[in-house]
């Protein structure tokens, strides 16, 4: 994702998801200009141009449409002869529509900076690339520059180093044309390798995936050979992982000395054995009690606590993130909409164990409108008969759940729920533009995503929802609300009579409402010393565009979110801990925050463990330590169950009855150990 906001400068970790391309505000471009597109999930979301200037600087303009969000920037960079940049000067908007400006200059052998994360100035004697936290660059100025650099490689400004692989050539064709290109994987900017395609002259061609991806202009036909063949390089890179980071045990494997974590009664069970037989567990005890396996491996808790594996019942997952979810002992997911082709073969990888990932237990089908802010995966419907239609792919898939998006037309809502409840399957979602999240629920609504649509009902009718004003609304208007008036308190009231399930993911909003360009994001703060050098800087790049005079009021409304979320647990209103964000490291985050709204900290790890698998159906086989479950279960160096944040202490992972390593899975995607 970093190197991918690198071109595209998306937010870190975020699900970056777009619509339908900006029209107008780049600059007049020479005739010789190249021009590419970028495309979300199949459709045109924006597009980039390249020129070259008279004083022989180069010039590249970006826009991208993410539902109203993303970033429109224009970049003038001057090269060296080795092609790396020597000069650069950005502007524009970021993803969230904040203005800004970079700066870059390597002269008298000193090089300095200026972003909305950092500046800085150092000594620069040689070859070096400096990393644009805003700045959107032509991805193939760096490809050429390591091509060119000895070992293909090159130290990072400010830190770090970049490096280049060569992975496969293709020919691909947009009708009569046809085009050989190179595919090159650039390591070292984030938690993976990057994949970049130039064609056989050393031009930039294609980046990306399906999700979201930019290509020369008049060659998306191209796309999906691409994505292909990026598919089986990281298939190959994660079939590396399994193989070398997953510890399948031979025989029973006993875990003995434990602290064992009860989520349905709350109870720590100290001096517990628990024995794994394949990927069931058989016998959980007192240590006295439970006669140890001939020939089995012994694993001595010493005391440390041992709980069901974490749940993530909101993410959209990549193969990418499996190491990362596992490695914080996140071993169940849920997917809540992503590309319907690669989704469901990552997820049986995962659930076979030939991938390093959690279990993917439910992906959901997202049915939406059409128009600019659609979502940009899914089934898009105007009519009841095209809903109709989703709902029947949907189902012939096996998909459990449906999500409703915001650019859905709200007269389709009560058919689709009632044809879906038909078909024994939840509904869940956003609440769409023009509805209240309390009709929703009295249509038949079985869960809420995020908090803000809950806060959004009591909000005027003026808001498109739709927009980022789904965003800055709340992030206005939540603190005023009264969360003890008859309003909200009759709400909430109906959440729990109806039992509606509500997926919070207040991670998002706190970054949203209180991050500010400079400092580190809040959700990440935490573990920022562990992360890759570019990705750090990544945390810094700031949450909404704040008006003037509405710092303290953004603040204000996230403790308001949290103060809600503490009110529907009191209330009884069934809560999923969900992230939309960075796998493993965002859920620990979560948690916390639900122990600092108040929520005591063994009904938070409740939260994450039996109430998720409760939500996703699977209470009979996932969820808590029992004989006859899945083996999927977490050794944590402290008592989660007094301090959550112990969580992010996790020693060793069993998923399914096979053994990893956090560490090892940490340093598998560049990240450092506590």
């Amino acid at each position: 994702m970093r190197f991918l906001s690198l071109i595209l400068t998306v937010a870190l970790g975020l699900a970056v998801v777009p619509g339908a391309a900006q029209q107008g505000g780049h600059p007049a471009a020479p005739g010789d200009t190249v021009r590419y597109v970028t495309i979300s999930s199949g459709r045109v979301s924006g597009q980039a141009l390249r020129w070259r200037e008279a004083d022989g600087a180069w010039g590249w303009f970006l826009e991208h449409n993410d539902r109203g969000r993303g970033p429109s920037i224009r970049t003038r960079t001057r090269l060296d002869a080795a092609g790396l940049p020597v000069w650069l000067e950005a502007e524009g908007v970021n993803y969230y529509k904040t203005p800004f400006r970079e700066r870059y200059e390597l002269r008298g052998g000193r090089a300095a900076w200026q972003n909305t994360a950092d500046r800085g100035e150092v000594p620069a004697t040689g070859p070096v690339w400096y990393d644009p936290v805003n700045a959107a660059l032509d991805p193939g100025v760096l490809v050429r520059a390591l091509l060119a650099a000895p070992g293909r490689s090159l130290p990072v400004l400010p830190e770090g180093r970049v490096r280049l692989d060569s992975v496969a050539s293709l020919t691909v064709r947009a009708g009569d044309a046809a085009r050989e290109v190179v595919q090159y994987a650039v390591s070292g900017l984030g938690f993976q390798p990057a994949y970049v395609w130039l064609d056989r002259g050393g031009d930039f061609f294609a980046s990306g995936g399906s999700w979201l991806a930019i290509v020369r202009a008049g060659w998306q036909d191209a796309l999906p050979a691409l994505f292909q063949a990026q598919d089986r390089a990281e298939a190959r890179w994660m079939e590396e992982l399994g193989r070398t980071l997953a510890y399948r045990p031979a025989g029973p494997v006993v875990i003995r000395d434990a602290v064992l974590f009860d989520p349905a009664t709350l109870v720590n069970r100290p001096e517990t054995t628990v024995i794994v037989m394949g990927d069931t567990i058989v016998a959980v005890g007192p240590d006295w009690d439970v006669a140890v396996p001939p020939g089995a491996q012994v694993i001595d808790a010493g005391g440390k606590s041992l709980l069901p594996g974490l749940w993530d019942m909101h993410v959209h997952l990549n193969v990418v993130d499996g190491p990362m979810h596992l490695a914080a002992g996140v071993t169940s997911v849920r997917d809540l909409g992503n590309d319907s082709t690669s989704t469901p073969q990552v997820a049986a990888a995962w659930n076979a164990g030939t991938l390093a990932g959690p279990r993917v237990p439910v992906i959901a089908g997202v049915i939406d409108g059409k128009g600019p802010y659609a979502a940009p995966a899914g089934h898009h419907a105007e009519t009841a008969e095209e809903a109709r239609a989703g709902l029947d792919y949907y189902a012939s898939v096996g998909r459990p759940q449906i999500k409703l998006y915001s650019s859905l037309d709200p007269a389709l809502v009560p058919d689709i729920i009632a044809q879906a409840h038909r078909r024994g399957m939840r509904v869940s979602g956003h609440i769409p533009n023009g509805m209240r999240a309390e009709e929703a629920v009295r249509l038949g609504y079985d869960e809420i995503q995020h908090i803000n649509m809950l806060v959004l009902n009591f909000l005027s009718d003026m808001l498109d929802t739709r927009t980022p004003e789904r965003f800055s609304g709340p992030a206005e208007g939540a603190a005023l609300l009264d969360l003890e008036g008859p309003q909200v308190r009759a709400f909430v009231r109906l959440l729990r009579d109806r039992g509606t399930v509500v997926d919070p993911t207040v991670n998002v909003f706190e970054r949203l409402f209180t991050a500010r360009p400079g400092t580190v994001d809040p959700v990440l703060a935490a573990v920022e010393h562990r992360l890759p050098p570019s990705v750090q800087r990544g945390l810094r790049g700031g949450g909404l565009p704040v008006p003037d005079g509405m710092d303290e009021r953004y603040r204000q409304s996230f403790d308001a979110v949290l103060r809600l979320v503490a009110l529907l647990h009191r209330e009884g209103v069934p809560l999923v801990a969900g992230t939309d964000a960075m796998p493993g490291f965002a859920l620990h985050h979560e948690l916390e925050l639900y122990e600092r709204a108040g929520i005591p900290t063994r009904e938070v790890l409740r939260m994450a463990t039996l109430g998720a698998a409760r939500v996703a159906g699977r209470e009979h086989d996932l969820g808590s330590i029992r004989p006859g479950k899945l083996a999927d279960l977490i050794l944590v160096d402290g008592n989660p169950a007094e301090r959550i944040t112990d969580l992010r202490n996790v020693e060793l992972v069993m998923k399914g009855g096979v053994l990893y390593r956090p560490e090892e899975l940490w340093a598998a995607v560049g990240v450092a150990g506590r």
